[in-house]
């Protein structure tokens, strides 16, 4: 019996060995992070031009349809994590999106290639009636883009942490290569945005719409072909549940318990199991009402191990404390996540600006593709992360004394404020724009819009540019946040909660050009937000884009002023570090 009990005590330590391969793998995971970020970009980074001049939509309403198709997809991230937590994992959460992800980009591609999937193409002359697309086209439009939505929802708050999984966070060299993982995450990301936005959309724009979308496709399937070529070499994490289980819990539990006189925090029940793998956190006095369901009563009975017999009736501090991160997170989640509601605007009605504005490079016939000018805020993203990390970081840190130079919530108020000066310089711009277009010789017609105006392409430059190092700060600041102030376990659905605030910016974002259409367009000086932005004032609504960022920054700086940082107890010292000097995460 001993002998056996021995053999079966060896074959489940074999069967719970973990082997990280880390680098090993990475060619695997970054490959196919990169032709999957190609394909989904490059179905989507031409999209409100797509439906404007193969679907004949308004441009409003098409802006529309772009931010209800992105906002989905954001919000498909908070179900894809609850999936991949409770039931899934994350390889097979992957493994499915992307398939996903491939199918919808061939049925994207359809739309273009067969006539009868899109309306007839529009006449050129001025004043030209349009057929819109019809009842059965417009379903299958909508199917592509909810495969689309599927698969971008379930690679968004997964792929990230699986690169990680790899990776033996107990050794340094494994949390070292954590952290260069998460450089060439975002340099990915960006390379796939900057390619997608050059020579896919110039393909798209200026060769053939059948061909610039099945780039996409193909791209998309090397990318799955990639992936599951390494499928035998990863580490797949099994679904330890969701964290939703565990908040709900130590919520229910605070409730039954509300009418308990509060104590200390050295008699609150605080058990760890072996298994348990998060960082053990220390007692903060925030949401004290909390602190009722790790209150151990009579009732309260326990296991041999010391853990609850029921989970429902008392809870750990640990779990408590791990519940608070997470209602901690909640007041700077709303203002930071607005930050995104002028961001759009700089990747759709920039795009309007260019398309009556001069896109000829110098003297040449050759026109700078509409959507290419998005280029520029990645651009500005790219080029502004190595001057922060390299230069300005160990610059402040020799001021603050901090690892990161300055706190997250910091950078993220200098990317809110950032954003505003951007939103302000368009405004600034577009005025110049409208008037060249109105006082000066104009450069023809673009279809179904208006004169295009003499100004030179390259005076949006400076917003996009500006939005972009915004960008670098606001929102890897908000990514790096949530990674850190978040327990381990529910770091997916940290990840989630990022991408959600993005949906949540492009649902407000659809209502406001709503609202702002609707009420304008009975002034006397006609619609903000015409067809032909000449007629319009689109200025007017930039304004009021910055005024409601100017708004939201006074808010984010009131929550950041309240906001206590997660404490991690040390583990041989007896007492409490921030996390920014024991969960470092690089950017």
């Amino acid at each position: 019996m001993e002998v056996e009990k021995t053999e079966k005590n060896i074959t489940e330590e074999n069967e719970s060995k973990v082997i990280y391969r880390g680098w090993k793998v990475m060619p695997f995971i970054i490959g196919n992070e990169t032709f999957e970020k190609l394909g989904i970009v490059g179905s989507s980074s031409n999209l409100v031009i797509y439906l404007t001049t193969v679907f004949n939509m308004k441009s409003i309403t098409a802006a529309k349809v772009v931010n209800i198709y992105g906002g989905t997809s954001n919000f498909g991230t908070i179900v894809a994590a609850f999936l991949c937590d409770s039931y899934f994992g994350r390889y097979k959460t992957l493994s499915f999106a992307m398939i996903a992800c491939f199918l919808g980009s061939v049925a994207m591609d359809l739309t273009a290639v067969f006539p009868q999937l899109h309306p007839a193409k529009c006449a050129k002359e001025i004043g030209s009636v349009c057929s819109g697309p019809s009842i059965g086209q417009i379903m299958f439009l909508a199917g592509a883009m909810v495969l689309l939505v599927i698969g971008a929802g379930g690679i968004r708050p997964c792929n990230l942490p699986f690169g990680a999984d790899q990776f033996d966070p107990k050794t340094k060299e494994g949390k070292r290569g954590i952290e260069s993982f998460f450089n060439w995450y975002f340099f990915t990301f960006t390379f796939a945005q900057m390619v997608s936005l050059t020579l896919i959309v110039y393909v798209q724009s200026n060769v053939s719409w059948s061909i610039g979308l099945a780039i996409p496709a193909i791209l998309m399937l090397l990318g799955c072909i990639i992936f599951f070529a390494g499928s035998k070499l990863y580490v797949k994490v099994k679904a330890s549940g969701s964290p939703i289980h565990s908040i709900t819990r130590v919520i229910v539990v605070a409730i039954k318990k509300r009418r308990l006189k509060p104590v200390g925090s050295n008699e609150l029940y605080n058990y760890i199991g072996k298994d348990f793998k998060n960082s053990k956190l220390g007692h903060t006095e925030q949401f004290r009402f909390l602190d009722k369901s790790a209150i151990q009563t009579q009732d309260d009975k326990l296991n041999k191990d010391g853990s609850p017999v029921d989970p429902w009736k008392l809870c750990s501090m640990q779990q408590v404390e791990e519940v608070k991160c997470v209602i901690r997170v909640l007041p700077v989640w709303l203002p930071a996540a607005l930050f995104y509601l002028a961001y759009i605007q700089q990747t759709t009605y920039t795009i309007f600006q260019s398309l009556q504005s001069d896109r000829r490079l110098g003297s040449g016939s050759f026109q700078i593709p509409a959507a290419t000018y998005t280029v520029f805020l990645m651009l500005g993203m790219t080029i502004f992360i190595p001057i922060y990390d390299r230069v300005l970081v160990p610059l402040f840190r020799k001021y603050t004394g901090k690892d990161g130079g300055i706190t997250q919530l910091q950078r993220v108020g200098a990317g809110m404020f950032l954003c505003i000066t951007s939103m302000m310089v368009s405004a600034i711009v577009e005025q110049y724009r409208r008037k060249v277009a109105l006082t000066k010789p104009t450069l023809g017609f673009a279809p179904r819009k208006g004169a295009i105006s003499s100004m030179s392409g390259m005076w949006l430059i400076p917003q996009l540019v500006l939005m972009g190092i915004a960008d670098a700060l606001a929102g890897v600041g908000q990514m790096e946040f949530y990674y850190k102030q978040f327990p381990e376990n529910m770091r997916s659905f940290a990840g989630s909660l990022y991408y959600c605030g993005i949906g949540l910016a492009s649902y407000l974002s659809t209502f406001l050009l709503s609202a702002v259409h609707d009420m304008t367009e009975g002034f006397s000086g006609g619609s903000w937000l015409p067809e032909d932005l000449n007629k319009g004032r689109l200025e007017y609504f930039y304004f009021l884009v910055a005024g409601i960022m100017t708004l939201n920054f006074a808010y984010f700086l009131l929550v950041s002023h309240w906001y206590r940082y997660k404490d991690v107890v040390a583990k041989d010292k007896d007492m409490h570090k921030s996390s920014d000097e024991f969960d470092k995460v690089s950017v």
